[in-house]
């Protein structure tokens, strides 16, 4: 195809971007090229994975706002996936969207040479929500990226090349935060991989002690563990009151760094900025995202505590890394907008308050129907319902996504399905979940004839 085509093609979808009101005919166009654009040149897998595609016809999503995301054809669905976190302080947040606008206005990215202030505002601002002394401040683009900072920040402060980390864990799907997770449907198409990677039971502290015992034993030097204050890919699991502060004693006595993982669990979600300042633990190394960018820009990045930042890296700022678009100026006033709002809103209380409505909601529906749930659990806004088995799981998803209640349940994986709600959702909202969710799950009852 020739380049003056492809430019006319896009002339089209420019229009649509700039259109405040879309024709009948400009929606079933856009409706038809997803459709096909996706199966052709994204993923035909995409097409069947999700239930937006899989329910009755397909929606295309156009516009979001508050707690709720918006289909072309102006289908509401109250956002309880809240794309994984991501949208703790809701959909297009006005204040933090008023920011990015305003910096978009004078600058969008970095020169790479000269100080960009905004990066400094950041790291201080991180620096002043993050317990203990963490300090030293890495700014990145995605979760993955993030934990790969933290792998390597870790090999270079301590010496050490080893990682300890759990079974069920999920720290992303690059190369090195892959070789940490701990789920094989990830792992396996890839190994060998990163191959100094130690598995341990989830809140088993005496077992990743032993694994660190053991391999300083035989004269290997541990650089790090690596864990999720509360797993979330695996079906949101709390470990056990104590689980975090033992790990703690473990990496100093060791003098091996310990890496939390908190970018899905922090930033309020769980009722405290930070989950591990729920169990007064500090860390070494603290990788923070989803919600770090207000819903409004992606950025992510990791906070360290002073020693972790050597003479080498001194000498050599970016032999740790250096991303392109790493803390560029839009995302920085994303973030630094939302820690303001966070701190003005209450956010972390807003979700412990709104999660304890919602969770008591879902425990009613456990004792309603309880040979379709089997478990649910969770703190704040980050809540599991777990099912008898995926099928059925699946099927409440899609009955909810039916009656315009977006979750996490998908085809590959929904024996456990996460409720994620913004922060912003209202009672009224959670109520009407609840609802929606009784008649999904009455009607999965009948079809399974649980």
């Amino acid at each position: 195809m020739s380049y003056e085509q492809v430019s006319k093609d896009l002339e089209k979808v420019v229009k649509f971007i700039h259109s405040d009101n879309l024709t009948e005919e400009d929606k079933k166009t856009i409706t038809k090229d997803t459709i096909q654009y996706f199966d052709e040149f994204v993923s035909p897998g995409w097409l069947k994975y999700r239930k937006s595609v899989s329910t009755n016809s397909a929606v295309v999503e156009w516009t979001d706002h508050d707690g709720v995301c918006e289909g072309l054809y102006g289908e509401e669905f109250i956002d309880c996936l809240g794309g994984f976190g991501i949208y703790t302080c809701g959909h297009r947040n006005e204040e933090i969207l008023e920011t990015v606008v305003a910096q978009l206005g004078h600058q969008a990215l970095h020169s790479q040479e000269l100080l960009d202030p905004l990066r400094g505002y950041l790291a201080k601002a991180v620096a002043d929500i993050t317990p203990g002394d963490l300090q030293y401040c890495f700014f990145t683009n995605g979760g993955a990226e993030a934990v790969e900072m933290s792998l390597k920040l870790a090999r270079i402060a301590t010496g050490g090349r080893w990682y300890i980390s759990t079974v069920g864990a999920f720290h992303g799907k690059t190369m090195g935060a892959v070789s940490v997770g701990g789920k094989d449907t990830y792992r396996s198409p890839y190994i060998p991989m990163v191959q100094q990677v130690q598995h341990v039971e989830y809140g088993n502290a005496e077992d990743a002690r032993k694994a660190v015992k053991n391999l300083v034993a035989v004269g290997e030097k541990v650089a790090a563990i690596i864990v999720e204050p509360i797993q979330g890919e695996a079906g949101v699991i709390i470990p056990p009151k104590g689980y975090l502060k033992e790990l703690r004693a473990i990496c100093d006595e060791y003098g091996v760094a310990l890496i939390f993982d908190e970018i899905q669990c922090g930033m309020g979600r769980t009722g405290t900025m930070w989950r591990c300042e729920a169990e007064d633990v500090v860390p070494d190394i603290l990788a923070y995202g989803k919600a770090f960018g207000g819903g409004i820009m992606p950025i992510t990045g990791i906070i360290c505590r002073p020693n972790m930042w050597t003479e080498e890296l001194v000498d050599n700022p970016w032999l740790l890394g250096s991303p392109t678009f790493g803390g560029n100026p839009v995302c920085c006033s994303a973030a630094i907008a939302t820690i303001k709002y966070m701190i003005d809103n209450d956010i972390p209380g807003q979700c412990r308050a709104k999660g304890e409505i919602l969770k008591a909601g879902l425990e009613s529906l456990k004792v309603k129907y309880p040979t379709v749930i089997d478990d649910v659990r969770g703190i704040g806004l980050m809540l599991a319902v777990e099912f008898v088995k995926c099928d059925v799981g699946y099927s409440v998803a899609k009955g909810l996504f039916s009656r315009g209640v977006m979750t996490a349940g998908t085809l590959v994986n929904a024996k456990c399905v996460r409720f994620e709600p913004t922060a912003v959702i209202t009672e009224e909202q959670i109520t009407a979940v609840i609802s929606r969710m009784d008649e999904a799950l009455a009607d999965t009852k009948k079809k399974f004839n649980l």
